[in-house]
């Protein structure tokens, strides 16, 4: 299918790994020119490499932190300097940390909250001007399915990322018919942090094999199995592109069926 977003312009948040990748990769591949970001630069520029080769748009690199403002503003002036203008934001972010209520500090609670809600509300602020220009502009939010379903031992990704889903929901009635903001909702995807994670489980003798691991993470799901995350990216895309015109303010699961949510 022709998403018909070639040599459109897309700026995709914490791109340098995981599900960011994966969304501008799918992107980049549909042919849209792509800012990629990072905090880690060399991990940003070995991520670059790997999207161009797959592109047939072009794609440029901006480090920075979501969580500096200054950050955030370069990265939309970067994609406007390079492209033009922006047409496509993908809002993605790395986790806050693991653990119970009962050890969350406020200190945790406001760097959650300004790492997944305040750097989303950043960047909307900046490109919004620029969405608005084109034929369609997109806002599409990685968020996490613990918007629907608290997880444990996830008790500030359970609350804070509900922030999001209930800006992107203001911002698809606010910002129509000119700008459509969608959410997807992923569950398990065979990122570098999964594989983080198995391998350590492997080291303190809880799994026999990477493939062991896996199939644990994968128990009770549907699907028998966990996400590829380029699963996920060629949503984003679809999402990004007239193809989905009539979609605007959903929130998507993207887990295999995995979540119990009757909605």
């Amino acid at each position: 299918m022709d998403l018909q977003i070639d040599g459109n312009a897309a700026l995709v948040t914490a791109s340098s790994s995981g599900l960011g990748k994966a969304s501008a990769k799918a992107l980049a591949r549909e042919g849209a020119n792509v800012v990629v970001n990072g905090r880690d630069e060399a991990q940003l520029a070995d991520a670059a490499d790997e999207i161009r080769a797959v592109a047939s748009g072009e794609v440029v690199e901006q480090p920075g932190d979501l969580t500096e403002k200054e950050d955030i503003e370069q990265l939309v002036e970067r994609t406007v300097e390079e492209f033009g203008t922006v047409d496509h934001l993908v809002t993605s972010a790395g986790g806050p940390p693991s653990g119970p209520f009962l050890e969350t500090t406020d200190e945790d609670w406001y760097e959650a909250f300004d790492l997944l809600v305040m750097s989303v509300v950043r960047l909307v602020r900046a490109a919004e001007p620029h969405l608005r220009e084109g034929d369609g502009g997109t806002i599409v939010n990685v968020t996490s399915r613990s918007v629907k379903e608290a997880i444990d031992q996830l008790v500030l990704s359970n609350s804070v990322r509900m922030s999001v889903i209930g800006l992107e929901k203001t911002l698809s009635k606010e910002l129509a018919p000119e700008v459509r903001a969608n959410a997807v909702l992923p569950g398990s995807h065979e990122t570098s942090r999964i594989e983080e994670l198995i391998e350590q489980s492997m080291d303190r003798g809880e799994y026999d094999s990477y493939e062991e691991g896996l199939d644990d993470w994968a128990d009770g799901n549907p699907s028998e199995r966990i996400g590829d995350p380029m699963e996920l990216g060629e949503v984003v895309a679809f999402l990004s592109s007239p193809k989905s015109s009539y979609v605007n303010g959903t929130a998507i699961p993207i887990d295999g069926g995995s979540g119990a949510s009757n909605l």
